[in-house]
């Protein structure tokens, strides 16, 4: 049985990790070159590395802090922020990415997840979404969730997917530090209409959330969190042991 993965996830803004709640009021966290040596060594699976505002501000993702976080990494790596391009990608693998997480740049143009997929294989590319309720209909944001695009979440997803991406991280915004679980609802509609592995992001808040999870829904491959993580509220190890505790495939 494949195991399910625990993902930390580094919020990375002007080099430093931070962490808000409904994608605002952000505090500082962390370095996130100190941050990724720890967990790469403390049970992570693997990690996530956004450059939070690099869409927002139109400029390119810190190359140098990222290179220096991937040189202390031992295990995979997703890396995203500003990637509007095949150049992005390419410039974002050299520094020690694995995978390359789009947002709001496949939103501009659909036809870069084509083309990456092409060019390095449907394993490097990562669907992100930020999705919101809006009237009762999940909606896609972009820019950090600061924009609503107006799209429909659920097909925009299952289209990336047709499209060639390779997995799928679901960023709900309605849940995310709030720690009161994941969006259950919203992630079974994801799971519904692809078949690539589908990552839960916001809303983790406790152990059980991650139980819940996966016991609910066991076609999420994977739960990232942030804050939980970054302020020692759950020890990864830990989590993984009640995993297993509870019949949930952990990586120890």
């Amino acid at each position: 049985m494949i195991t399910k993965r625990i993902i930390p996830c580094l919020d990375v803004r002007n080099g430093r990790v931070v962490k808000g709640v409904n994608f605002e009021g952000l505090a500082d966290v962390s370095s996130p070159v100190e941050l990724a040596s720890y967990y790469s060594k403390n049970g992570a699976d693997e990690l996530v590395f956004y450059d939070i505002t690099a869409s927002a501000e139109g400029r390119k993702l810190f190359s140098d802090i990222l290179t220096e976080t991937a040189g202390k990494v031992f295990i995979p790596l997703t890396v995203g922020g500003g990637i509007n391009t095949l150049s992005d990608f390419d410039r974002v693998l050299k520094c020690g990415a694995d995978k390359v997480s789009v947002n709001s740049g496949a939103i501009r143009n659909p036809n870069l997840i084509d083309e990456a997929a092409k060019l390095y294989g449907s394993q490097c590319v990562v669907l992100s979404a930020d999705v919101k309720r809006v009237d009762g209909v999940f909606r896609v944001f972009a820019k950090g969730g600061r924009e609503n695009t107006g799209m429909e979440a659920i097909e925009w997803i299952r289209s990336g997917v047709e499209r060639g991406a390779g997995e799928i991280v679901l960023n709900s915004i309605d849940t995310d530090g709030v720690k009161g679980g994941f969006d259950l609802e919203m992630l079974q509609k994801v799971c519904d209409v692809v078949s690539v592995p589908v990552i839960a992001s916001g809303g983790a808040g406790r152990i059980e959330d991650f139980i819940t999870l996966f016991q609910i829904l066991p076609k999420v491959d994977a739960g990232l969190a942030a804050s939980i993580f970054h302020f020692g509220e759950v020890s990864i190890m830990d989590l993984k042991r009640e995993m297993k505790a509870h019949g949930i495939p952990a990586r120890i």
